[in-house]
């Protein structure tokens, strides 16, 4: 094992995957100069693989589909923001070429998304949209939480031979954690249980797996016993883990990131209470970010999204 960061894990998969694979090429905007604090030396190392993008995501997202088409193996490269820019792209030709061409082509595109969020860059800058593209058919959705996972997965994105939206939290940019020395690939379709519990389960997507583990160590000392679930990937999302904890610990509460309007917590939240209702004692609880815009305002903005009051007031709401 060796300590790293989450941007550096990230580095590291990518990397490793364009030394294996001549297929794999990195294209998105001012990459080679590692802007994303992802891509830094990759353009020393191969070169004309790494290419620059003009400010068009409709543009190189499309051609990141034509590239796929004939072979190539794409990682673009891109702020989550910006996905709508290109949404006929990715809705319209990435997600179901292969279904209307009858599989007779892949298109193993990895889409990377930097989220931005709680940093005061404003509305323009800190969406988190995943949710929106789980009601996509045939995109998976990979959303890393911790340094090995960052690497496992992006790997196992870069070798699946369909498109892949991957969301990277940019607030674990720089949370250091031991990644594999051996080549890993994490699994899609297989949560992580961080933490065993007996009182309540949390399911935390994202940046929100941080204070999440906080609040679950600060509540132990007070007798509570937190399980703590990351799906890691929402699309296939592992729903007999979470249905596994929920029907021990016979509560639920939710963290994620994005809008609480028809966002994963919603969506895990219906699926527990269908098919895991016998077992709930209370009612689920969801700690999402507000239905609004993010503001630039310092003194509003970290009002809006999840944070450690949040995820204890709800636990302590599923256990009354």
């Amino acid at each position: 094992m060796t300590e790293m960061t989450y941007s550096d894990a990230l580095n590291l998969a990518i990397k490793e995957e364009m030394r294996r694979d001549d297929k794999v090429f990195l294209m998105g905007e001012s990459i080679r100069g590692g802007i994303y604090g992802v891509t830094g030396g990759l353009s020393q190392e191969f070169d004309d693989r790494v290419i620059d993008t003009p400010l068009s995501e409709a543009g190189f997202m499309g051609a990141a589909v034509g590239a796929a088409a004939v072979g190539m193996r794409p990682i673009v490269t891109s702020l989550a923001s910006f996905a709508y820019v290109a949404m006929d792209q990715l809705i319209s030709q990435a997600a179901k070429m292969r279904y209307m061409f009858g599989g007779q082509v892949s298109l193993p595109i990895v889409y990377r998304w930097g989220m931005i969020y709680g940093n005061n860059v404003a509305a323009h800058h800190a969406d988190r949209p995943y949710p929106l593209f789980m009601g996509i058919p045939g995109l998976k959705i990979a959303i890393p939480a911790s340094p090995a996972d960052a690497r496992g997965l992006l790997k196992t994105a870069i070798r699946d031979n369909d498109p892949v939206m991957f969301f990277e939290d940019n607030n674990l940019a720089g949370w250091r954690g031991e990644v594999p020395d051996d080549d890993v690939c994490v699994p899609f379709g297989q949560a992580s249980v961080i933490r065993e519990g007996t009182d309540v389960t949390v399911v935390s997507i994202a940046g929100s797996v941080r204070p999440t583990i906080t609040v679950a160590e600060e509540m132990e000392a007070d007798g509570v016993s937190v399980e703590v679930i990351d799906p890691r990937t929402i699309v296939p999302l592992d729903t007999k883990t979470i249905l596994d904890s929920v029907e021990k610990t016979g509560r639920l509460v939710i963290v994620d990131p994005a809008h609480q309007s028809c966002s994963v917590a919603s969506e895990i939240s219906s699926i527990v209470a269908q098919e895991g209702f016998w077992s709930l004692q209370a009612p689920i609880q969801r700690v999402t970010s507000l239905d609004v815009h993010f503001p630039f305002s310092p003194a509003l903005e970290h009002l809006v999204y999840p944070n450690e009051d949040k995820i204890a007031d709800a636990i302590n709401a599923a256990l009354e």
